[in-house]
């Protein structure tokens, strides 16, 4: 049995994060946290494949947190989703390069669709 991909999940809201570890632990491994500033420590310990991030957070915003993590050594490659309330449901956005040019995805996507982008961008 191969090992399950490990997904890193930021949401400042905690009930989104609940309800997506609920939805996807059974495919992942989730390790979660609602607060931005943990991030590149935790991707460093953790070692995530891929981070599901919330775009609009206060205190720092999705964007800044990709940066920082884009600029860590240890962290700078692991692929980041970008989670949104105004992306469409039933779609994915590529976000411009002031967003580092991530895809993102609606909150309230199927869980088809995030099996699927996570699966793409775990795969490049």
């Amino acid at each position: 049995m191969s090992k399950k991909l490990k997904v890193l999940l930021i949401d400042d809201d905690a009930a989104v994060v609940s309800f997506l570890t609920l939805k996807l632990s059974k495919y992942f491994d989730i390790v979660s946290t609602t607060e931005p500033a943990e991030v590149v420590e935790l991707a460093g310990s953790e070692k995530p494949d891929v981070i599901l991030c919330d775009i609009n957070m206060p205190g720092m915003k999705g964007d800044e947190v990709a940066f920082n993590l884009g600029n860590d050594r240890d962290t700078g490659r692991i692929p980041i989703v970008y989670l949104s309330a105004v992306v469409p449901a039933d779609g994915t956005t590529e976000l411009d390069d002031s967003f580092g040019g991530h895809l993102a995805i609606s909150k309230s996507a199927p869980l088809s669709e995030l099996l699927r982008v996570i699966e793409q961008v775990t795969a490049r």
